[in-house]
């Protein structure tokens, strides 16, 4: 069957001054046909439509009786051809082989576009410059990046420009008010500009239920961050994702594009959340950004300019010290150093990290937990107290807090099945020397005392880890007498 590339091959070698048959072998066609296709419509513009059926139909006799009231029955259109095919073979068994499902589903599909219920209209709207920008969160975790070998979970923040499709995207770890504000800002600042209008989905971090009417309203919060920027805030309705189409296809385009990235780069291991970043950033600017330089020029002239300057990226919260050297913020408990017990902190709860400060003094800055992590304690801050009370280790409510990294894990099992009772003591002593020394010197110790196999206890690490050093002697040389000197000399005339 000649084809419509032939053809075309074929009138592109005759206009070049080529025989009919030299034009013919090149374009791989007899110079019969050559003849025949040399002028005229293309093959496939001469096919003529088939309506008739080449063969008998294998359910002309259960159509109407047995499949036509399920599909009447189905006013919303979800029933599946296949759904109806194991129906009918449960209802006449042997009669219709598996071979035939393909034969349903093209008779169905051509019932539904004649007879069948209506279809959800989707209404493609135009977008004016300036006006507005999409944004949301997406899960990025299944793109199986790491961060040196170790998997990282990850959400993209995408904020997207809906008339020029100028991109802009950062990494979050939660859908939080503060990743919402940073992103936002983050995007607002590198444009240049401000849109009128951001349009999102109920984003808890944004919105809150309406107990009366079921609704959903701006917090007071994020509104207060809209009104700062002088923007308005569209949102579309529950569970209507089609409602944000620019940014639900944002979405998918940057994941694919950092997805398909990531398989020419070969690897998909970075040495820092940061890194990544710009890798990301840099793929976003090629894939998207480039392309939308024309248009974006002419919509950074509708945008708003700036204001004088960004609202803070965090959220300031004072929490007071408990007696056990911890604190509760969102729900989720940290250590801090012991002499901050019975104080009050101010703490500024970033997207990814809390700030501790006490009267202006920055303290420590903590990594935020996430997920399902609810406690963060660094043995550091109370091992001075549990050292002199290692009893208290066997029902401390946060002991598995206490195993900073499998080896240390792994550490007290060895001396609980070595040393009986003592494991505790033995174990909360090593910890004091990992804190009073280095941690890293201290599992470098363990790790060669579990390959061993021998028994092991606090003593044996620490003369691997931290030996003591011997004293140097003191030693006290007298003022020489030069007068012996004098005698020699003496001597030797």
């Amino acid at each position: 069957m000649v084809t419509d590339e032939q053809v075309r091959l074929l009138r592109r070698k005759r206009m070049e001054n080529k025989t009919l048959e030299a034009a013919a072998a090149i374009s791989g066609m007899s110079e019969r046909s050559a003849r025949k296709w040399q002028r005229g419509p293309l093959p496939s513009q001469s096919k003529k439509e088939r309506w008739w059926r080449t063969r008998e139909d294998p359910f002309a006799e259960v159509w109407q009786e047995h499949v036509v009231p399920l599909l009447k029955a189905d006013e919303e259109g979800k029933l599946q051809a296949k759904t109806i095919f194991i129906e009918l073979q449960g209802r006449f068994p042997d009669r219709f082989p598996d071979g035939q499902l393909r034969s349903l589903q093209r008779r169905v599909r051509d019932w539904r576009a004649v007879q069948g219920p209506g279809k959800e209209v989707f209404f493609e709207q135009e977008h004016t410059p300036g006006r507005e920008a999409a944004l949301d969160f997406t899960h990025a975790t299944e793109l199986g990046v790491t961060i040196r070998d170790v998997p990282f979970e990850h959400l993209f923040f995408v904020f997207r420009l809906s008339f020029s499709r100028w991109t802009w995207v950062d990494i979050a770890f939660g859908e939080t008010f503060e990743a919402l504000v940073q992103g936002l800002q983050g995007a607002l600042w590198d444009l240049g500009g401000v849109p009128r209008v951001t349009r999102s989905d109920n984003l808890s971090a944004a919105t809150h239920e309406l107990k009366r009417t079921g609704g959903r309203q701006l917090t007071a919060r994020f509104k207060a961050v809209l009104d700062h920027y002088d923007m308005q805030s569209t949102r579309i309705r529950p569970g209507k994702s089609s409602e944000n189409g620019v940014a639900e296809k944002a979405n998918d385009l940057v994941k694919t594009a950092v997805e398909q990235a990531l398989i020419v780069r070969g690897s998909k291991d970075f040495g820092s959340a940061g890194e990544y970043l710009t890798f990301v950033r840099s793929i976003v600017d090629k894939a998207f950004n480039q392309a939308a330089a024309e248009k974006l020029a002419i919509e950074r002239s509708h945008l708003r300019p700036l204001p004088s300057a960004a609202v803070p990226n965090y959220t300031t919260h004072r929490p007071k010290v408990r007696k056990w050297s911890t604190f509760r913020l969102s729900k989720r408990v940290y250590s801090v150093p012991s002499r901050l017990i019975g104080h009050e902190l101010e703490v500024r709860q970033y997207a990814d990290v809390l700030e501790v400060r006490y009267r202006g003094h920055l303290i420590e800055t903590i990594d935020r937990l996430r997920g399902h992590d609810n406690v963060r304690i660094d043995y550091r801050h109370i091992i001075w107290s549990l050292v002199r009370k290692p009893g208290a280790f066997a029902r401390y409510k946060y002991r598995e807090e206490l195993f900073p990294t499998l080896t240390f894990r792994r550490a007290y099992d060895a001396l609980q099945r070595d040393r009986g009772d003592r494991a505790d003591v033995e174990y909360v002593r090593i910890l004091h020397l990992a804190a009073s020394t280095m941690q890293s010197d201290v599992e470098r110790a363990l790790v060669a005392l579990l390959e061993s196999t021998q028994p092991f206890d606090y003593a044996a690490v620490k003369a691997l880890a931290s030996p003591e050093s011997s004293a140097v002697p003191a030693v006290d040389i007298g003022q020489p007498d030069l007068a012996a000197y004098d005698l020699l000399i003496g001597g030797a005339q």
